[in-house]
């Protein structure tokens, strides 16, 4: 039978247990969010997410859905671990990166719940490597109450535009400033390094612009230093969700098809450097 299809051992209950006939699909999305070593995973019905953080600042958080695996059940309500990405991810990239034209690394994921390693099964040609490991109790997640009612400004970009603004602005800057706003400049990028300053401005009716919704003007700072992450998920993604709210947090939300079409989602929230005031700017 397919190695995903592989029931596990006599007597074996898995809090978690999921299989990908291609475990590139998973590896893609989880280094989108490799800019600290641990990670902390959180399994429901619906799916999985992988979440990481660094400085109370920013939090980038992976969402594999449950349709993306081949199988995939979680035998409580929600399961929990941390673990270190770097190792999850030399585990899942242990028969290397890319694979021969028609082949691919299937995986079986098992967890048995606290105190348990997540276990891997890799096969690709005929051979299988199991991996073990270790995990450790998750850390309490920053809780940025991001909820869409909350939500003052969004718009959908393609990601094409916000690639070719990143490589046209001064990444020598220490902080990236967004403007949002119903009226001109509606969306504009800017930055402030060794060579002056540099903006780049998007009109609503651009054809980069996939929806534009925008009450009222808002511009924010944000340390580039924690932006830089993110550029992981913009290149492999095709569209992407800015939002800002109240307060200027933001939220970039990441599209990204995979190899077989199908749909996950990297999220990136990160708080303001500094409120600007319009006698700043």
């Amino acid at each position: 039978m397919p190695f995903s299809a592989q029931p596990p051992a006599s007597g074996e209950r898995y809090a978690l247990s999921a299989s990908l006939d291609n475990a590139r699909h998973l590896s893609s999305l989880l280094r989108a969010v490799h800019f600290q070593d641990y990670a902390t995973c959180f399994a429901t019905a619906s799916g999985l997410r992988v979440t990481v953080e660094d400085a109370k600042c920013i939090q980038a958080n992976a969402f594999i859905q449950a349709e993306i695996f081949q199988e995939f059940s979680v035998q409580e309500e929600s399961v929990m671990f941390r673990v270190s990405l770097s190792v999850l991810l030399d585990c899942l990239t242990i028969f290397g990166t890319s694979s021969l034209p028609g082949t691919s690394t299937a995986l079986r994921m098992c967890y048995r719940g606290y105190g348990h390693p997540l276990m891997l099964f890799l096969e690709e040609g005929g051979v299988v490597t199991v991996c073990k490991i270790h995990t450790q109790e998750p850390d309490e997640l920053l809780d940025f109450d991001f909820c869409s009612t909350k939500v003052v400004n969004k718009i959908i970009l393609q990601s094409e535009g916000l690639r070719e603004a990143f490589a046209e602005l001064d990444m020598t800057s220490e902080v990236l400033q967004i403007t949002m706003s119903p009226d001109k400049p509606y969306f504009r990028l800017s930055t402030f390094g060794n060579a002056g300053s540099a903006h780049v401005d998007y009109p609503r009716d651009s054809d980069l612009m996939e929806a534009f919704h925008c009450n009222q003007t808002q511009t924010n700072r944000y340390k580039i230093s924690l932006l830089k992450p993110s550029t992981k998920a913009l290149a492999l993604s095709c569209k992407v969700s800015i939002r800002t709210d109240a307060q200027g947090f933001l939220s970039l939300q990441y599209m990204i098809r995979n190899e077989d079409g199908q749909i996950c989602f990297v999220e990136y929230y990160c708080c303001p450097d500094e409120n600007i005031t319009e006698a700043e700017l």
